[in-house]
């Protein structure tokens, strides 16, 4: 049953909420091991907090996935962790969520509180919403780095919460939320609207459109940060700018595998598995790291 509760929370996904340590890095905090370790708690409060919210996706589609070719195998449907059982851990997860936000901050509380009733409304239907469900994906990354700001600032008040950070998060998201329909919707086929029925209502022009728009923006908005007046004088150096080629190259790497490959249906799954983009991003942050850390 532990085992069958692990898989539950999904925890591949859990990639996604390293973004909780872009305030620690970019704030040229991370140097500070008591900063570092709020970070890792904020990471595991959230962590097992989109665990939660996908064992109540769960628990509330059971009936639904039993008949499903893929989701019946699920821990819950299968019945290799019982309804009972679930409901019991969820309680527990909330409360332990509850503990270590509680710790980490009101501000950080708050955002994590927003988070799992925008993940519930998401659930509750917004999820068929054209368009709404991939801006609500990618509000939830947006929550994730104010999240990794504010768990900063009870015990560092001085670090800020940058636009651009925002704004970079946003768009870059809602290009992983568009290619994942773009996806989705090349291996349904004509089986689409009963896989998820948000998808009868997109098209591939649409969705090759707005992943064109997105990709742009985010690249854009990445590269503008970088030379901004006030991100060169944060960091006293221009050199953030020559980390523009990872980020466009990450996204273009991406925009292959959505063309291509089957598998990127699942964002986590791509950057757990492919080796170009795992380098990309490695190479990305030993820059960074470099760049910001650098001087001492």
């Amino acid at each position: 049953m532990i085992a069958a509760l692990v898989q539950e929370l999904r925890p591949k996904q859990w990639t996604k909420n390293l973004l909780l340590f872009a305030g620690v890095l970019f704030s040229q905090q991370a140097n500070h091991p008591h900063l570092l370790l709020r970070a890792f708690a904020g990471f595991v409060a959230f962590s097992l907090l989109a665990g939660t919210v996908y064992m109540l996706n769960d628990l509330r589609d059971v009936r639904h996935d039993r008949l499903h070719p893929k989701k019946r195998e699920r821990p819950i449907a299968s019945g290799r962790l019982p309804v009972s059982a679930a409901w019991a851990a969820a309680m527990v997860l909330i409360a332990v969520v509850a503990v270590l936000a509680a710790w980490l901050g009101a501000p950080f509380a708050a955002v994590a509180a927003a988070y799992l009733l925008m993940n519930i409304a998401y659930n509750a239907g917004l999820r068929d919403q054209v368009l709404l469900d991939v801006f609500v994906i990618a509000l939830g990354f947006v929550l994730r780095a104010i999240a990794g700001v504010e768990l900063l600032r009870p015990v560092s008040p001085a670090t800020e919460l940058s636009p651009w950070l925002l704004v970079c998060t946003f768009f870059g998201a809602l290009f992983l939320g568009l290619a994942k329909r773009r996806r989705e919707l090349a291996n349904a086929g004509e089986e689409a609207a009963l896989r998820r029925a948000v998808l009868a209502r997109y098209t591939p022009q649409l969705l090759e459109g707005l992943l064109l728009v997105t990709a742009a923006a985010s690249i854009m908005g990445y590269a503008l940060y970088t030379i901004w007046p006030a991100t060169v004088a944060k960091f006293n150096t221009e050199a953030l700018l020559y980390t523009v080629p990872f980020v466009t190259y990450g996204i273009f790497r991406y925009l292959y595998l959505v063309r291509t490959s089957g598998t990127t249906e699942d964002p986590s799954q791509v950057l757990l598995t492919d080796r170009p983009l795992i380098v990309c991003l490695l190479l990305y942050l030993l820059a960074v790291i470099l760049i910001l850390y650098g001087g001492g």
